[in-house]
């Protein structure tokens, strides 16, 4: 049984799960909590109704798109819990959600914040770019090699679903 295992299936569900999630702790405590930037503050700056609510609205679409990466994700881990040779692993399942988390944040820090410039992570400052690159190396690709480390470490787990330890 362990040698066809397929732990792809439980991989990909953590990587959706983590791209959600690590957009809504984006979005929740960077745009609402702390408010250092909106979605599209780097355009429309939000110093005036008008502004603040196309900032708003833009932020609703970002988290009406990470709702559904979540959904994804959900589905696939339910997908994956139906199939016997899918090991259930703690380790895999938490490293795919940083992975993912990780992996979130290097795409949209290097589309939204470098290429594209339409927020960065400490908008309201002259001294953008270490916010950005620092945000990139620790939300990025620290949390890409602690989640790839992690499902590494369980790629020998080979509990059958269903089984205590």
């Amino acid at each position: 049984m362990a040698d066809n295992l397929q732990r792809r299936p439980l991989i990909w569900a953590g990587i959706f799960l983590g791209i959600g999630l690590g957009g809504f702790v984006d979005g929740i405590v960077l745009h609402q909590i702390l408010q250092v930037h909106n979605m599209l503050s780097s355009r429309f700056p939000p110093n005036t109704l008008a502004n603040a609510k196309i900032n708003m609205t833009w932020d609703g679409y970002f988290h009406a798109a990470v709702w559904v990466m979540v959904a994804v994700g959900l589905y696939l881990l339910f997908r994956a819990g139906q199939q016997r040779n899918v090991p259930w692993s703690g380790k895999i399942l938490l490293g795919s959600l940083i992975a993912g988390w990780g992996l979130f944040n290097l795409v949209e820090g290097i589309i939204n914040h470098q290429i594209l410039g339409i927020h960065h992570v400490y908008e309201y400052t002259t001294h953008k770019l270490p916010f950005d690159l620092g945000f990139l190396a620790f939300g990025g690709v620290l949390l890409l090699l602690v989640g790839w480390m992690l499902i590494r470490a369980g790629s020998t787990d080979t509990l059958p679903r269903g089984e205590a330890s």
